[in-house]
Parts: C-alpha cells; sequence; structure tokens
C-alpha cells in the first residue's frame, strides 16, 4: 500500500473530500452489509482513485474481519488511515456510516407505515437477489488473489468447515480466524526458516 506523503493543506483538503464522498457513495449504493460492499469498495478505492492494490485489499479484509465492528466499516476506516492518516480514517467511516443511519431513519417511518403492501415486500425479495449477487462476484475475486497453494487451499476448506459448524452449533466463528491466522503465522516462519520465502 502507498505510504502516506507529506500534503499541502489544500491537496489535504482535497484527499479527505474525496475519501468522505468516495465512502459516502459506497454506502448509498449498498444493500445487503459489508460483503456486499467489497467490490464496490475495491472498484472506488482501488481500480478509480489507485489508493490500494488487490493485495492490498486482501490484506485490509483480513484485517477488517478479525477486529470487532462491521467489516465495511473497518475497511473504510483502514483505508482513510493509509490514505490520510487519523482525519482519513474520520472521514471515511463518517461517510460510509452516514447513508445507513439516514436511510434506516427515513426507512423506519416509511416501512412503519407501507410494510404491508406487497409491491414494498417484492422489492426487497428483489434487493436480497441482488446482495447475493455481490457476495458471490466479492468472494469469485478474493478467491482470483488468494495463494493456491496446498496449504492455501486445505486451511481455506477447514475454515469454511468450521463456520459452517460455528452456525450449526451456534458458537463463534472468530476462533477459526484467529486459528487461521496462527496456523499462517506458522506456516510463514517454517517457510522462512527454510529459506523459501
Amino acid at each position: 500500500m502507498k505510504a502516506k506523503q507529506k500534503m499541502t493543506a489544500r491537496q489535504k483538503a482535497r484527499t479527505l473530500s474525496a475519501l468522505f464522498f468516495s465512502f459516502f457513495k459506497i454506502g448509498i449504493c449498498t444493500f445487503g452489509g459489508g460483503y456486499a460492499m467489497i467490490p464496490l469498495i475495491q472498484k472506488e478505492a482501488g481500480e478509480k482513485r489507485g489508493w490500494i492494490t488487490d493485495g492490498d485489499m486482501l490484506e485490509i479484509l483480513a484485517v477488517a474481519e478479525s477486529t470487532p465492528g462491521p467489516i465495511a466499516i473497518n475497511s473504510a476506516t483502514f483505508i482513510g488511515e493509509r490514505v490520510a492518516g487519523f482525519w482519513g480514517a474520520f472521514c471515511a467511516t463518517l461517510g460510509v456510516s452516514l447513508p445507513s443511519f439516514l436511510i434506516l431513519l427515513l426507512l423506519s417511518h416509511v416501512l412503519a407505515l407501507y410494510q404491508h403492501l406487497k409491491p414494498v415486500r417484492y422489492a426487497f425479495f428483489g434487493i436480497r437477489s441482488g446482495v447475493l449477487a455481490l457476495m458471490v462476484k466479492a468472494l469469485y475475486s478474493l478467491y482470483r488473489q488468494c495463494p493456491k497453494d496446498l496449504f492455501s487451499i486445505l486451511l481455506m476448506i477447514a475454515v469454511l468447515l468450521g463456520a459452517v459448524a460455528a452456525h450449526l452449533f451456534g458458537f463463534s466463528v472468530l476462533y477459526f480466524l484467529l486459528g487461521a491466522a496462527l496456523f499462517g503465522l506458522c506456516y510463514a516462519f517454517i517457510r522462512a526458516k527454510r529459506g523459501k520465502i
């Protein structure tokens, strides 16, 4: 990821404004939560703005998923901090959070009045289908960037099975994420010792 560079006051103001409006646009255009936002974050912050690379996105998602809080907000905070320090993190986080707050505030009043209407219910069925498509796209993008060696594939299968078991038996998937991180560290350490890294 690019290191933060010294910016003039005007450049910093433009960067903070770009962070806020980029993540505001992501927040207002995305239904379905953090995972549905991943392709939009990748496109806006990576392809369009050049703030991150595809490799950076994988690292950001690993950190965002492993820390408390919604993945989209954690990702926005992380990217904002890398681009423009504390105020970059603040603007990106505010930008991605504000649309949800405003929309929920409005919808809570509207749905109380119109939730019994069939068109409203059907509209939400359609939104759910769109969210699933976005999540599948995010999964495919992440898979393309992941290592394809035997260790990575076995670890991915183990964590996937662990996540299913966590859902079925009602315990936290966080243990499997921490375990995956620990196995990854051990694997990297062993490879470094053997001179393969």
